[in-house]
């Protein structure tokens, strides 16, 4: 007797019915918090960033969805880990580009790395919740089109990076194909592991005068002001840069037995 087919996981998770008008405020207060922190000056910008979390939280426990609606779950991980996977392997491959174009910036040893990286691994989890668990599951209310929903989310995600000319598009490309990829899977956590990889993979891979260490908003715009000051009251910090051409020279300057 043939099976009948069974369901996708998009089709598996019901998305809860809500009045659209509700959604759409919910959507723009997010966005609009988001945005006033990263164009608001210090020290205004560490008020306004409390705010931000605190609104965003008040959002989000008002209009539960439930935590596997928004992809907390163990349902399709091993499925979806392949993610995390493809992330590690483009990872490896533009560490390798950088490290041939002698670009490449490593953090002096595990525990540099570690203190470098590991907030960052854990915003990026921020990120890809709000992108999905907050922006997305909402848009796919207000929008009847679930790849138009995909697509007008991303676009929400990467408009929030600007004026960063570097991430503007990466994130639009990253951040319509994570939607795509929560569609079929309702799974956050690889999305997030991979969020974390390819993050750190730009920061370590792109220079620092091309995309200002990441910086967005209005970060991005006073980059070099925030820079000197750094540089002058921390000092640069110990990153160890590959360059072939050092070793080369090194390995010439050895005497010949």
């Amino acid at each position: 007797m043939e099976q009948a087919a069974s369901p996708s996981p998009a089709e598996q998770v019901p998305v809860p019915t809500r009045s659209k008008g509700r959604d759409w405020i919910e959507i723009l207060v997010a966005y609009g918090l988001i945005l006033a922190v990263e164009w608001t000056p210090r020290p205004t910008q560490r008020v306004l960033w409390v705010i931000a979390v605190l609104g965003v939280a008040l959002i989000v426990w008002r209009s539960f969805d439930g935590w596997r609606a928004m992809g907390f779950c163990a349902a399709n991980f091993g499925r979806s880990l392949w993610i995390a996977g493809a992330a590690l392997l483009l990872a490896v491959t533009a560490l390798v580009i950088a490290a041939k174009g002698h670009t490449l910036l490593l953090p002096d040893g595990v525990l540099a790395f570690v203190e470098t990286y590991f907030a960052y691994a854990i915003f990026s989890g921020v990120q890809q919740f709000l992108l999905q668990g907050v922006f997305l599951l909402r848009f796919l209310r207000v929008i009847p089109r679930p790849t138009l929903a995909a697509l007008t989310a991303a676009l929400f995600f990467a408009s929030a990076h600007v004026p960063n000319p570097v991430l503007v598009p990466l994130t639009l490309i990253w951040g319509f194909a994570a939607c795509l990829l929560f569609l079929r899977y309702r799974n956050i956590y690889p999305l997030m592991i991979a969020h974390a990889i390819l993050g750190i993979t730009i920061a370590m891979t792109v220079p620092g005068p091309a995309d200002h260490n990441m910086r967005v908003g209005l970060g991005y715009l006073t980059y070099s002001r925030h820079h000197a000051r750094h540089l002058q009251r921390f000092g640069r910090p110990k990153f160890l840069r590959i360059d072939h051409r050092v070793f080369a020279e090194q390995e010439s300057a050895r005497p010949r037995s």
